[in-house]
């Protein structure tokens, strides 16, 4: 397992194994009577090393089970965070609102619920609570915060992270309810800190089979209606599928994919790091460094992208 050592420099940490060992758990074989239960079944990935570590929410895409993010959510969990991946569905059809809704209460039952599920030495930090999703979930996750963005909650979003977010089929061709409006800077968010990472390959046809992130539905028009602080970065050389396990089945063969998923999930696992590092615990070198100098990443990258306001200009330095 790689560790922390003398001369690895922050921005390479982030894209190799942190320093915590992980466990995982499922919701459905924990708990208690007293325990209340999770609205969906929810699989836990934590470091077993006593303390108290951020929370990360991370939504499926569509048709893909929990169990298909492990290896990601062990990536962002070696490094001191708490992951949670509901299993939001078995079958489900194109409408998206109850995923919302789902999200929305499955967020709000964190601060009384959460804990039950942990050991007690684990204690999840309710002060930075982040929410993600890849595909279809990062529709979810941009949806249950848009809505969140508008509410008295008990627990305030700190991070949103879009992981290859899609929308529908096409411009005009959105599922509901539609999270796009086509409107720069439209996403009212309440500066929530944002991260949107895409695939190159994503917009790509397969063969026969249309692309798995149509153009006009995905990352790029996601960032494009992101407030400030925004950020963007594109893996031009991988495709859709590439954020999940090497065993993730016979599902991804429908999208375009780059030669290999582990580059890809070692970099969208790395940039969620350095940018909850940055937004939660207040440590920006990494990400600093690579929207400055993107080339050190593990994958070719294409020139990162930011919105920011002048609060945000000494995280982003651009």
């Amino acid at each position: 397992m790689a560790r922390e050592g003398e001369g690895v420099k922050p921005w390479e940490m982030v894209f190799k194994t942190g320093r915590f060992p992980v466990e995982i758990s499922d919701t459905t074989k924990l708990g208690s009577a007293t325990a209340p239960p999770p609205p969906k079944p929810l699989l836990l990935a934590f470091p077993t090393q006593s303390g108290e570590y951020p929370v990360l929410l991370l939504f499926h895409g569509f048709l893909i089970p929990n169990t298909s993010y492990t290896q990601l959510l062990q990536h962002i969990s070696s490094h001191g965070y708490i992951t949670v991946a509901p299993q939001m569905y078995i079958l489900t059809g194109e409408n998206a609102e109850p995923e919302i809704d789902n999200a929305e209460a499955i967020f709000n039952w964190l601060p009384d619920g959460l804990s039950y599920y942990l050991p007690d030495k684990i204690r999840p930090d309710m002060e930075n609570v982040g929410i993600a999703g890849h595909s279809r979930g990062g529709k979810v996750a941009f949806g249950s915060a848009l809505r969140l963005a508008a509410q008295t909650t008990k627990i305030k979003l700190s991070a949103l992270v879009g992981i290859d977010p899609v929308d529908g089929t096409g411009r005009g061709h959105q599922t509901k309810p539609p999270i796009l409006t086509h409107k720069p800077h439209s996403f009212d968010l309440d500066h929530c800190p944002t991260l949107v990472i895409g695939s190159g390959l994503g917009p790509k046809w397969n063969l026969l089979i249309p692309p798995c992130a149509p153009e006009g539905v995905s990352h790029t028009e996601f960032f494009s209606e992101c407030s400030s602080p925004s950020y963007h970065f594109v893996a031009s050389e991988f495709g859709h599928m590439d954020f999940l396990n090497d065993d993730a089945g016979p599902l991804t063969c429908f999208c375009k994919n780059g030669v290999a998923r582990e580059p890809m999930r070692s970099f969208s696992g790395g940039i969620t790091v350095a940018f909850l590092d940055a937004f939660l615990r207040n440590d920006s070198e990494a990400f600093n460094h690579l929207l400055l100098q993107p080339e050190d990443a593990p994958v070719t990258l294409e020139p990162p992208q930011s919105f920011v306001s002048k609060t945000y200009k000494l995280i982003s330095r651009l």
